[in-house]
């Protein structure tokens, strides 16, 4: 929007040409989405404990400590990260890519899908929500829906190409494997966020995390000189992603001024759903999703926990974990909340580093 309204004037004013480039419209697009979710967050918690009034419903089968220290606690605190980093995503991001308006569809059919989730289970009072095969059939759909439309955007010759770390040639596909492949991305990758948010803290340093590792990965693949020089494909107009990416940064760092232990608003599967989305619709963008499962190494363990922990107890009738997903195993182990979440932390912040560093690795 802000290059909309200066368009006009950018001729006139050669000062205002520094609005032009990506990695200032990213650092204002930090700023405005803290700000606004800060501005915000404090009269937002006070609205929702007023309509939650008995908070969250805590999972009767979770940690016992959660149904003392969690009780009451109000969700739904994905609406101001949605809000924080889309408001501040449409002021700094240029309208015109196409890229920008998928990820944000991304991010708020996803998060629709969550709310409605989160709203079923405050009505109910009871930790079950939407019907597990009706969520997962919405899901599916809408995944579809924007792998459909980020091919559409794709230049012509290698759509249907997947890039794997330390190869310097791209793997080519059929058309089916490739959409089935971008739906595991993205059914997955969401699911594996809201399985993450389990603690105080834990899911949103992560998604941080991660979404900025996909910001500088967005930037350098929109890059013809850098994405050459790295020998991974240059595709046009991604480049501008990294502003949702810092939008999001923003937020995150606004809603953990209010999460941090103990929270005082949970993000919930509006949030957890939604963040989980824009994530992996930015890798399936960038042509990164190999990476990401490597960048988001964190969110991959916790969901393998609770499906491992399923297929073994159906299978042979015991259990790996004292309890999962593998956060609420440490739990049990008697670590506490605030150990796992630092330890999870560093754990997310190595995955990263070793992701970004598969870029030279070719």
């Amino acid at each position: 929007m802000i290059l909309y309204l200066l368009e006009n004037f950018l001729s006139d004013f050669n000062s205002l040409n520094i609005f032009n480039y990506i990695t200032v419209r990213s650092a204002f697009a930090v700023l405005t989405s803290l700000f606004i979710c800060l501005c915000f967050g404090s009269k937002f918690i006070i609205f929702m404990e007023q309509k939650q009034k008995k908070g969250q419903p805590i999972r009767q089968d979770g940690p016992p400590s959660h149904l003392l220290t969690k009780v009451g606690t109000p969700t739904m605190g994905g609406i101001l990260i949605i809000f924080s980093l889309i408001s501040s995503s449409l002021i700094w991001s240029d309208l015109s890519n196409k890229f920008i308006w998928i990820i944000l569809y991304s991010t708020m059919g996803f998060g629709a899908l969550g709310f409605a989730d989160d709203y079923k289970k405050i009505k109910k009072s009871s930790s079950d929500g939407i019907n597990w095969k009706i969520k997962l059939l919405i899901q599916i759909l809408l995944s579809l829906s924007i792998v459909f439309l980020i091919l559409k955007n794709f230049p012509d010759g290698n759509n249907y190409s997947i890039y794997i770390p330390f190869f310097k040639s791209p793997f080519f596909v059929s058309s089916w494997f490739f959409i089935l492949f971008s739906l595991c991305v993205l059914v997955g990758t969401t699911n594996a966020v809201n399985l993450t948010d389990g603690l105080d803290g834990l899911a949103i340093i992560p998604v941080m995390i991660t979404a900025s590792s996909m910001g500088v990965i967005s930037y350098l693949v929109g890059n013809y000189v850098f994405s050459n020089y790295l020998y991974i494909q240059f595709i046009p107009d991604v480049g501008e992603i990294v502003v949702i990416c810092a939008a999001l940064f923003g937020a995150g760092l606004g809603f953990l001024w209010f999460n941090a232990p103990p929270a005082m608003i949970f993000m919930g599967d509006t949030g957890s759903l939604s963040l989980g989305g824009l994530i992996a619709s930015v890798a399936i963008s960038v042509k990164h999703e190999i990476v990401l499962f490597i960048i988001g190494g964190l969110f991959v363990l916790e969901a393998s926990s609770v499906i491992i922990q399923v297929l073994s107890y159906k299978l042979i009738g015991k259990r790996v974990f004292m309890m999962a997903p593998l956060h609420h195993h440490f739990e049990q182990k008697g670590w506490s909340e605030s150990t796992i979440v630092i330890r999870f932390w560093i754990i997310s912040l190595i995955l990263a580093i070793i992701g970004l560093a598969t870029l030279k690795l070719r």
